[in-house]
C-alpha cells in the first residue's frame, strides 16, 4: 500500500500537470477564436473567386488547352494529408492519417500508384515510420498557415499534374464543424472538379447573362485563374485544419484537466485513508506499550 508521502507526491505532480493542461486549453481557445475569424474573413474571397472562374468558363469557347481541367485515366495519384506539427490534440492527426491510408489501400486495389505530399510534422513522421516515400513535406505552419504556404503546396501539386507524373491529386484534412466536432474530408484538388465550373445561384446567373467584353480572351484569363483557384482551395483547407487542430486540442486538454481533477480526488481519499490507518496503528502501538508496562 502506498504511504501518505507517496500519495502526497503523486497529488502534487498531478496538480502541476493539471496547471499545464489548463493553460494549454486556454491558449488553444484563444487560437481557435483567431482561426475562426480567419476562416470567416477568407470565405467571401473564395466564393467570389469561384464565381469569377465559373463565369469566365461559361464565356470560353473551348477549355481543351487548360491542363488543370483535363481528365485522363488515373494511373498515378497523389494524396495530400494536412496534419499538425504537434500532438496533444486527441484524434486530430490520427483520423486524417487513418483516412489517408484507407484511401491509399483503395487506390492500390484499383491498380493506382500512390505518391505522397504531406503537410505537418506528425504526418511526415508517421509516413516515414511506415516506410512510405514522401515526395515533399511542409512543416512549421499548422497553427497559423499563410497564403504563401498554400501556394507552395499548390504549385508542387500542379507541377506533378501538368507534367503527367500524377493523374489525380486528393487532399485529406479535418473540416471544422465545432470545437467538439472535426469531420475528415477527402476532396479532389486536381483535376479541378466540374462542379467548380458549374456554380449555381443568382450571382452566377447574372455573370452568365451579363454582356461582358473579355480582354484578353476568356481562355487566357481562365488559364491564370485556375492556379489561383487551386491555391485558394488549399488555403481554405489549411485554415479549416488549423481551426480543427485548436478545437481538438482545447477539447483534449479540457478532458485531461477533468481527469486530473478526478484522479486528485481519488488519491486524496486514499491519502486520508492511509493517514487514518497510520494514526490507528500508532494508537494501537501506544496502547500495546502501556499494557506491557502495567503487566
Amino acid at each position: 500500500m502506498a504511504t501518505v508521502q507517496d500519495l502526497k507526491r503523486r497529488i502534487r505532480s498531478i496538480r502541476n500537470t493539471r496547471k499545464i493542461t489548463k493553460a494549454m486549453e486556454l491558449v488553444a481557445s484563444a487560437r481557435l477564436r483567431r482561426a475562426q475569424a480567419r476562416i470567416e474573413a477568407m470565405r467571401p474571397y473564395a466564393d467570389r473567386m469561384a464565381e469569377l472562374m465559373a463565369g469566365t468558363a461559361r464565356a470560353s469557347t473551348s477549355l481543351q488547352g487548360l491542363t488543370l481541367l483535363q481528365r485522363r485515366e488515373v494511373k498515378r495519384a497523389a494524396i495530400v494529408p494536412l496534419t499538425g506539427d504537434r500532438g496533444l490534440a486527441g484524434a486530430f492527426n490520427a483520423q486524417v492519417l487513418r483516412h489517408a491510408f484507407a484511401l491509399e489501400r483503395q487506390l492500390s486495389a484499383e491498380g493506382v500508384e500512390t505518391r505522397w505530399l504531406v503537410a505537418g510534422k506528425k504526418g511526415r513522421s508517421s509516413l516515414t515510420f511506415r516506410r512510405y516515400e514522401v515526395d515533399q513535406s511542409w512543416i512549421g505552419f499548422s497553427d497559423r498557415p499563410a497564403y504563401a504556404d498554400a501556394q507552395a503546396i499548390a504549385r508542387k501539386a500542379a507541377e506533378l499534374y501538368e507534367n503527367g507524373e500524377v493523374d489525380r491529386v486528393v487532399v485529406v484534412y479535418n473540416e471544422f464543424v465545432s470545437a467538439l466536432v472535426q469531420r475528415v474530408v477527402e476532396r479532389d484538388l486536381l483535376p479541378i472538379p466540374e462542379e467548380a465550373l458549374d456554380r449555381e445561384g443568382e450571382e452566377a446567373e447574372q455573370a452568365q447573362l451579363g454582356d461582358f467584353i473579355y480582354e484578353p480572351e476568356p481562355e487566357e484569363i481562365l488559364k491564370r485563374l485556375l492556379p489561383v483557384y487551386v491555391e485558394t482551395e488549399l488555403y481554405r483547407a489549411l485554415l479549416e485544419s488549423a481551426a480543427s487542430e485548436q478545437g481538438a486540442r482545447m477539447t483534449a486538454m479540457r478532458n485531461a484537466s477533468g481527469n486530473a481533477a478526478d484522479l486528485i480526488s481519488s488519491l486524496t481519499l486514499d491519502m486520508n485513508r492511509a493517514r487514518q490507518a497510520e494514526i490507528t496503528q500508532e494508537i494501537l502501538e501506544v496502547v500495546a506499550g502501556a499494557d506491557a508496562l502495567t503487566a
